[in-house]
């Protein structure tokens, strides 16, 4: 037995963003819905689906029509300038001390 996948209200309202931003890259390079689909190796309902922020996408289907539309590096720049993840890290470096030598 599957289990669905929870997402939050929150996350999905990220997710359509997110569609809606390659929708709106999609049809400022006038390339059709069937184009890039065919492009990306994925099928018309995929790239909809992509398109409407639909959660159950994998995300190398999303990559690939990034790919496509010459966005992948976007896709890269994830996390990449990761703040709190980095005062985290920071907060918890621990300078280990040794016991002096016997001898």
């Amino acid at each position: 037995m599957k289990k669905e996948q929870v997402i939050f209200p929150k996350n999905q309202r990220i997710l359509s963003t997110l569609g809606e931003n390659i929708r709106l890259a999609r049809l400022r390079r006038k390339l059709s819905a069937e184009q890039v689909a065919e492009r990306a190796g994925i099928g018309r309902m995929t790239l909809y689906k992509i398109e409407t922020g639909h959660p159950g996408v994998a995300i190398g289907s999303y990559l690939n029509v990034l790919f496509t539309l010459g966005l992948q590096t976007d896709l890269a720049e994830v996390a990449s300038d990761d703040i709190l993840g980095r005062k985290l890290q920071d907060a918890q470096i621990l300078v280990k001390q040794r016991a002096p030598k016997k001898g």
